[in-house]
C-alpha cells in the first residue's frame, strides 16, 4: 500500500463518522417534517407527559384560598349561632380544601396531557417553532422555543389554556382568573451548547458535500493501492471501527449529560427521552454504517484468492453444478442464455454490484434492515447466475463429447 493510498484511506475513515453527524445536523436542522416526525413521538412519552403535568398543573395554579373560604364560613356559622368549635373545625379543613383543588387541577392536566389534543398542540407548537428549534445552536430564538445562553425552553402557554378551559369545564369556577401565562418548559441545557455553534454551522454548510467527498477520497486510496482488495477490506473495517468509536462515545456523552443535569432540568427522564429521540436517527445511521462496512469486507475478502475464498467459491461452484446436473437430468435447460451468463458472468457480477451500490446512495435514510435487504437481493442475484452459468457450462460439456465421438463405418458387414 503506498503512502498515498494509506493516507486517503485512514482520512476516509475519519471522514465516514463525521459525515455521519453532518448530515444527521443538516437533516435535523433543515428539514421541518424530518424534525417533526422526530419530536412528535414524544407527545406520548411517558417522562415527557409527566413533566409536562408538573409544568401546566404549576402554570394553571387554579388554587382557591382555602383557609380564606373556611374561615368566612366558620364566621357566617358562629353569627348564626353555633358554637365556636364548630367554626374551629370548619377552620382546619382550609388545607384539604387546598389539597382537592390541587388533585382536580392534575387530574385534569394529565387527562389532558394523555389525550390526542396534546400531541396536537405538541406537534403544532414544534412545527410553528421549528424555526428556533434549528437555530438552537447557533443561539437564535423565537416563537414558542427560545433559546438563551446553553437553554432551550418551550412556552407551554398554549396547553395552559386548554388546561383552564378543562378546569372550568369541570366547574372549578376559580379557573376563569387564571392569568395568561409564559411558563417555560426547559427542553435543553447545556454550558458547551455556545462553544460549539460554529462548528455545527460548518457542519451544516458541509452537510451535502462531505459524504460524496468521504466516498471519492476512499476509492482514490483503494485505487492506488497495491493490493485493491486487501486496502478495500482494510477501509471499510477501518470505517466501522470508527463508527463504532462515535457509538461509544455517544453512549458516554449521554451518561455525562444527564449525570449533570443542571437545576432548570425538572425531569432527568424527560431529559433523556429528549436526548434519546433527537439522536435516534444518528445512532441507526451509526449501526448501518458499522454493518455495511463489515459486509462489504467480508464480501470483498471472499473474493480473493485466498485459501478460504477460494474454498468457499469452489463450494458454491459445485453445489451449483449438481443443481444445474439434477436439472439437466430432469429437462430443465438454459440454453444459450446458459452459456452467455457463464462467459460474462464477472461483468454481470459487477453490474449487479453497481446498481445496488446506486440503490443504497439513493436511498432516503437506509437502515441496517435496508443494508440486509440489498445484501439478501444480492446473494438471489448470484445464486441465480451461478445457476445459469453451472448449467451452460453443463450444455458445452455434453456438447464436447458428441464434437469429438468418431464417426460410425459408412458400411457394415452382412
Amino acid at each position: 500500500m503506498s503512502t498515498v493510498s494509506a493516507v486517503l484511506i485512514t482520512l476516509t475513515c475519519i471522514l465516514v463518522p463525521v459525515s455521519l453527524i453532518t448530515v444527521w445536523v443538516h437533516d435535523i436542522v433543515l428539514d421541518t417534517d424530518r424534525y417533526v416526525s422526530t419530536v412528535s413521538p414524544l407527545a406520548s412519552d411517558p417522562a415527557i407527559e409527566a413533566a409536562a403535568v408538573t409544568r401546566i398543573a404549576a402554570a394553571a395554579d387554579a388554587r382557591v384560598d382555602g383557609s380564606q373560604v373556611t374561615s368566612d364560613i366558620a364566621a357566617w356559622l358562629e353569627s348564626q349561632g353555633l358554637p365556636p368549635r364548630v367554626g374551629k373545625a370548619i377552620k382546619s379543613l382550609g388545607p384539604q380544601l387546598d389539597s382537592a383543588v390541587d388533585q382536580v387541577v392534575t387530574k385534569v392536566a394529565t387527562r389532558f396531557t394523555e389525550s390526542d389534543r396534546f400531541e396536537t398542540i405538541w406537534t403544532e407548537a414544534n412545527r410553528a417553532a421549528h424555526s428556533a428549534v434549528v437555530h438552537a445552536l447557533t443561539g437564535e430564538g423565537r416563537g414558542s422555543v427560545e433559546v438563551s445562553g446553553g437553554t432551550v425552553t418551550l412556552d407551554v402557554g398554549a396547553a395552559v389554556e386548554q388546561v383552564k378551559k378543562d378546569l372550568v369545564d369541570a366547574g372549578l369556577s376559580p379557573a376563569e382568573k387564571i392569568p395568561d401565562v409564559k411558563k417555560k418548559m426547559v427542553l435543553f441545557q447545556s454550558d458547551k451548547l455556545e462553544k460549539i455553534r460554529d462548528l455545527v454551522h460548518l457542519l451544516d454548510v458541509i452537510g451535502n458535500w462531505l459524504p460524496i467527498l468521504t466516498v471519492v477520497l476512499g476509492a482514490i486510496g483503494v485505487v492506488l493501492a497495491r493490493r485493491r482488495r486487501r486496502a478495500l477490506v482494510t477501509t471499510m473495517l477501518g470505517a466501522a471501527a470508527a463508527c463504532l468509536v462515535l457509538a461509544i462515545g455517544l453512549v458516554i456523552i449521554r451518561r455525562y449529560y444527564l449525570d449533570h443535569l443542571p437545576a432548570q432540568v425538572q425531569s432527568p427522564a424527560a431529559a433523556a427521552a429528549i436526548f434519546d429521540t433527537l439522536l435516534r436517527f444518528l445512532r441507526v445511521s451509526i449501526r448501518t454504517a458499522i454493518v455495511l462496512g463489515i459486509l462489504v469486507a467480508i464480501g470483498a475478502y471472499l473474493s480473493g484468492s485466498g485459501r478460504l475464498p477460494r474454498a468457499v467459491r469452489g463450494t458454491a461452484d459445485r453445489t451449483a453444478d449438481s443443481a444445474a446436473r439434477w436439472g439437466g437430468a430432469h429437462g430443465v435447460h438454459t440454453g444459450k442464455v446458459g452459456t452467455w451468463v457463464d462467459a460474462q458472468r464477472r461483468w454481470l457480477t459487477i453490474g449487479v454490484l453497481l446498481i445496488l451500490a446506486l440503490v443504497f446512495a439513493f436511498w432516503n435514510h437506509p437502515t441496517v434492515l435496508t443494508v440486509l435487504l440489498l445484501v439478501l437481493i444480492l446473494l438471489a442475484v448470484l445464486a441465480v447466475l451461478a445457476l445459469l452459468a453451472a448449467s451452460g457450462r453443463n450444455a458445452e460439456s455434453a456438447k464436447r463429447p458428441a464434437e469429438h465421438e468418431p464417426s460410425p463405418p459408412s458400411g457394415l458387414p452382412e
